[in-house]
């Protein structure tokens, strides 16, 4: 036999039969797992809350047309939920409110009058500030006492979701929402971090609780260090305050109140009224509680106003009155920083005390808004605010049944609307 046969033969003969065709196709394995990004890296997109979740969506476009880059609102609105308390202090209004007697006095405090003298003495940025500005410094810590206890409270919550909460809940969306664009823009910035923006549920930051959009605007790098620090520099959080004020309109070297006695029979119904210079005053019988004459700085219009009612002490509001408003609109507030100034330099208590008052529920005073209203006498919504448009319908009312048209809001005051419109029995 050939060699080379008998090769081929026998290698065959090693390998075996050869296997049949697979009758069936395999299944094939499952695919491997894809790796999982880093949680950091994932945000949840959504809130749990779809109105929430509707309302960043929109919110979104609005922020871009505004000049945020979208990378920015996504990164820090993600993962955001609304905050309950903001929301749910947002909407609460007291049960009781509180005299405006009772304010004032809480607010001119022993212990915060000593305090304030003892900064207005030792602080030595204060006269720089001061002569920049021409806001006193008396004002300015004032300011201070009141909105942060001269530093040491100054809120803990995230500004960024307080102002999305805030935004979402809708009661001031608009306002909300301009803030919380200035917020994204303060961090957009690079001037501080989103975890600096610590301040009240409302929003406000620092020492002299500046809005983000105040801070954008009107915040000032006193000490020079190259950032504008209201949260830990005194300098530049007072300073601040200054600039606020100035640009609210304070005028150097004029004054911000005047406490006055009025004649008898003196018409109340020019509260909150006419805006005049202390000689149109004068020649209506006010005169100044102390006596003293007037001074130069106490020659711009002035408004008349009797906050407690004619039983309390009264005053010729000046132009610089209405520029501490500018911090916080409200009468109460402006004459408690008013007033805490003036304490402050030493001055002398008012020659006139207020009057010791019952709080109001907001039963009260909703019922007595519900009665002027019936009576033609229109105070708005009947919200329970005791605000301007109520106490010009009060005035209008008490005026047309002879009463002292000072339009205040005592307990006698709801009793006798309530008889009159039928909600009580004489």
């Amino acid at each position: 036999m050939d060699r080379r046969l008998f090769l081929v033969l026998l290698l065959a003969g090693c390998a075996g039969p050869t296997p049949p065709p697979p009758t069936h196709t395999p299944l094939p394995g499952p695919p491997p797992a894809p790796t999982p990004a880093p949680a950091a890296l994932v945000p949840p997109t959504t809130s749990g809350d779809a109105g929430f979740d509707a309302w960043r969506s929109d919110f979104r476009g609005r922020a871009i047309a505004a000049g945020l880059p979208g990378a920015l609102v996504d990164r820090e609105l993600a993962g955001l939920t609304p905050n309950p308390r903001v929301i749910s202090l947002d909407s609460a209004q007291p049960e009781f409110s509180k005299p405006i007697g009772d304010y004032v006095k809480g607010v001119i405090s022993a212990d915060r009058i000593a305090r304030g003298q003892r900064y207005r003495n030792e602080l030595p940025f204060l006269p720089s500030i001061e002569q920049r500005f021409g806001v006193p410094r008396d004002i300015l810590i004032a300011v201070w006492a009141m909105e942060s206890a001269f530093g040491a409270v100054q809120g803990d919550f995230d500004v960024v979701r307080s102002m999305a909460s805030l935004a979402y809940h809708g009661r001031r969306r608009a306002w909300a929402e301009g803030e919380l664009i200035a917020a994204l823009k303060i961090i957009q910035s690079g001037e501080d971090s989103r975890a600096q923006l610590k301040g009240s549920w409302a929003g406000a930051m620092g020492q002299t609780q500046f809005l983000p959009s105040n801070y954008l605007s009107t915040a000032v790098d006193a000490d020079g260090d190259g950032r504008r620090d209201i949260w830990g520099s005194p300098n530049d959080a007072l300073a601040s305050a200054a600039n606020l004020l100035a640009k609210g309109g304070w005028t150097r070297g004029q004054a911000w109140a005047r406490e006055v006695t009025l004649p008898d029979g003196f018409d109340y119904s020019l509260t909150e009224g006419p805006k005049e210079a202390p000689p149109y005053w004068e020649a209506l019988g006010v005169k100044p509680a102390d006596a003293r004459p007037w001074t130069p700085a106490e020659q711009a219009p002035a408004m008349l106003v009797a906050p407690a009612g004619a039983s309390g002490p009264i005053f010729l509001l000046f132009p610089n009155h209405f520029a501490i408003r500018k911090y916080n609109n409200s009468t109460a507030y402006a004459l408690g920083i008013g007033l805490l100034a003036d304490a402050f330099a030493g001055g002398a208590p008012l020659v006139k005390p207020w009057p010791v008052e019952t709080p109001l529920a907001i039963s009260d005073r909703i019922g007595a808004q519900t009665a002027l209203a019936k009576l033609g006498f229109n105070p708005g919504s009947p919200d329970g605010v005791i605000g301007v448009n109520t106490r010009t319908a009060l005035r209008a009312w008490q005026k047309s049944r002879g009463l002292i048209a000072d339009g205040y809001l005592s307990m006698e005051m709801v009793r006798r609307l309530n008889v009159e419109a039928g909600a009580l029995p004489n």
